[in-house]
């Protein structure tokens, strides 16, 4: 049985937790304050969860979802993800992680800045879709309405893997390119949050109550054919 790590127990880590545990995987969930604040949440997902603390699920995991600020990445203990699978959904907002000059600058992305600091075998995934969409559009492989998420990394093998995981999750996949490549579905982009709406116009006012969409490959393809690098360091939120 698969053993999926997950850091950082907030929106994005609690959705696929969830996703985690439909698909018959064990869960280990951790975040920054202790197993012991986790036991609501472990109980509502059920007995394939258990809380755990940041090592026990990046050593249990066979792949490590991370899902934690930016700016926390550099406190993980040293060589904790060090070669691991690690699906990556960071995003860099300077009001909440501060300003770095890399990022700003766009010598490196994101995820690449992840990689580096972690030694992971990196793939970028579900940095791009709301974390109430993702049990959402959730289908089982042959679906007639599955959804894709866009993934991004430097090592072919750790895509596959992630890919095939993210299959039982309940998504298709596309590949985006290397971590070099990842900012197309950074935020600010075609490929991120719209995209995933019934309505990708909807106003910013009304996404909360806001039907989400089936978007197949072909759509993220094309999403990410129409981007263009933003300028990181002009971003506010």
């Amino acid at each position: 049985m698969t053993t999926l790590g997950i850091i950082g127990s907030g929106n994005i880590g609690s959705a696929v937790a969830r996703l985690a545990v439909a698909a018959d995987m064990k869960v280990v969930i951790a975040n920054s304050r202790g197993p012991e604040t986790l036991q609501d949440q472990v109980a509502e997902l059920g007995p394939l969860a258990t809380a755990g603390t940041v090592e026990e699920a990046a050593s249990v995991g066979d792949a490590v979802v991370l899902s934690i600020p930016l700016k926390a990445v550099p406190e993980l203990p040293e060589g904790l993800l060090a070669g691991k699978l690690v699906l990556d959904t960071s995003n860099y907002y300077p009001s909440r992680d501060g300003r770095i000059e890399e990022l700003d600058s766009s010598a490196v992305t994101t995820s690449e800045l992840v990689q580096r600091l972690t030694g992971a075998r990196d793939v970028k995934v579900f940095n791009n879709i709301m974390a109430g969409h993702i049990p959402a559009l959730a289908r089982p492989a042959g679906a007639g309405d599955r959804s894709a998420l866009p993934i991004a990394g430097d090592d072919a093998a750790a895509k596959t893997e992630a890919a095939d995981l993210i299959s039982a999750l309940g998504y298709d996949t596309y590949d985006a390119g290397t971590l070099a490549e990842s900012w197309r579905f950074e935020p600010e982009t075609p490929a991120y949050g719209l995209v995933y709406f019934e309505d990708p116009n909807v106003p910013q006012e009304k996404m909360a109550e806001a039907a989400p969409g089936t978007t197949p490959a072909e759509q993220i393809k094309a999403a990410l054919d129409a981007a263009t690098r933003v300028n990181v360091a002009e971003r506010r939120i």
